[in-house]
């Protein structure tokens, strides 16, 4: 999971170089990516709790049938979504951006929504083979990608070795060819290993089951609009960050890109829960799969105390990483957007642990296969409590910028305690109702 951050991690160091300006149209650009990018993610992740729910029972023809659904699905998904960006891309002059950075990401925006295509194939492989516990093939495809990306980045950003300077362009089309890279990578890995032969020999897609289907779809939808109502709100904090300046923005994206990383390491936790969740469920152990979840649950507070931290030592000398400090034309915005983000990253050091621990337990949920309930709650912590938060300190207040952050610290935070409630009380319905009526003191 990372690694997908890391690609735009990659990419705003090296289009830092290039000026606030060119930072600012990755960040406008990427803000309708990691929109569409929610869906098709949210919606891949359907396949990993069948995939594990059926290796826990045993029955390798449901995974098999879960990936080749999944495969299906998330291929037309990637290219609806692409198209969808492009239908979207006028709205960028209605949203009172910079003009300057509007013009600049326009180009590169057409390139990287090609990127989701495969993308989205790459989620369905990598969900599958997390489903059957096997995460480092999914890993090294991702190093690989990231490998691939910064090579390009050098070579066209700034024109190194004789290739043409494409500026953030150059950028994109780094990102496009490493996620195909990625895909077939990863093809290749699954088809190669004995330990997959069952399930990704003698496909037949011309043969779908309407079952499966529906079982994908209804796990599948409310998974990606929960992951799109929480990248959507992030995202509307890139827009109204636009609202107070280039300089605002740049450091939003910043602050954005640190806490995507750290976030990242509770998505890849988040997977662990999910997995376990699922196996025990195929088992129906539902005391081992309480204990199991509440391992994780806190070795992930544990883990994100750990980037608090680092976070709240270092909001000084991580936004320094981005920009060219030794700039002088641009002393005057980089020093701006250094000491902006720097208030970001403070607001960020507390919401690690909101965030953290909400899409743990989320990823526990999906591994009961409880999806609506889950959907209801995102939407009302981060539309009805954080968004109203983030408008109004950001727009109406002297907080600016570090008031649009307090509001995604709001809805992280509540979205974090109703999520724990509603995991702590189908466990142990699901105890009570299988384990008879007494939960055991190592579950209690």
């Amino acid at each position: 999971m990372l690694g997908h951050t890391f690609v735009a991690f990659a990419d705003n160091i090296m289009v830092g170089q290039l000026g606030t300006a060119e930072l600012a149209a990755v960040s406008l650009g990427n803000s309708f990516v990691f929109i569409a990018m929610s869906l098709g993610i949210g919606f891949s992740t359907a396949i990993t709790p069948l995939v594990a729910e059926a290796d826990g029972a045993g029955n390798a023809a449901a995974g098999k049938s879960a990936l080749k659904h999944g495969l299906v699905l998330c291929t037309l998904l990637g290219f609806s979504l692409f198209g969808l960006i492009l239908l979207a891309k006028p709205l960028v002059y209605h949203m009172d951006q910079p003009l300057e950075v509007v013009e600049l990401a326009l180009p590169y925006l057409d390139i990287v929504a090609l990127s989701l295509v495969p993308l989205i194939i790459f989620q369905a492989f990598k969900q599958f083979s997390e489903g059957l516990s096997q995460t480092k093939y999914p890993m090294y495809a991702t190093v690989i990608a990231n490998v691939v990306n910064i090579t390009l980045n050098y070579l066209l950003i700034f024109g190194s070795f004789g290739f043409p300077k494409m500026g953030i362009v150059g950028a994109a089309i780094g990102t496009l060819v490493s996620r195909i890279i990625m895909v077939a990578f990863i093809w290749g890995i699954l088809k190669s290993k004995e330990k997959f032969k069952p399930y990704v020999s003698d496909f037949n897609f011309r043969k779908l089951e309407k079952r499966v289907v529906d079982k994908i779809v209804s796990l599948g939808f409310p998974s990606s609009l929960q992951m799109f109502f929480e990248v959507a709100i992030f995202t509307g904090a890139i827009w109204l960050s636009g609202v107070l300046g280039k300089n605002a923005q740049a450091a939003n994206q910043i602050a954005l890109n640190l806490s995507s990383m750290t976030f990242m390491v509770g998505m890849g936790l988040s997977v662990a829960a999910m997995v376990r969740v699922g196996n025990q469920k195929g088992l129906k152990r539902f005391g081992e799969l309480r204990r199991i979840a509440f391992s994780i649950f806190f070795l992930t507070f544990l883990l994100e105390v750990v980037f608090a931290g680092s976070f709240l030592a270092l909001r000084h000398w991580f936004p320094t990483i981005y920009l060219d400090v030794d700039d002088v034309a641009n002393q005057m915005d980089n020093t701006e957007v250094i000491a902006i983000a720097a208030k970001l990253l403070l607001v960020a050091a507390f919401f690690q642990i909101s965030d953290g621990l909400q899409v743990v337990i989320l990823g526990a949920l999906r591994g009961l296969q409880d999806v609506r309930v889950p959907t209801v709650i995102t939407f009302v912590s981060y539309w009805l409590v954080g968004f109203p938060i983030s408008f109004y300190l950001g727009l109406y207040t002297h907080w600016m910028s570090m008031g649009i952050w307090i509001g995604l610290l709001a809805g992280l935070t509540v979205a974090a305690i109703l999520l724990y409630w509603r995991f702590n009380y189908l466990t142990k319905h699901y105890i009570a109702k299988h384990e008879g009526a007494a939960i055991p003191k190592t579950v209690e």
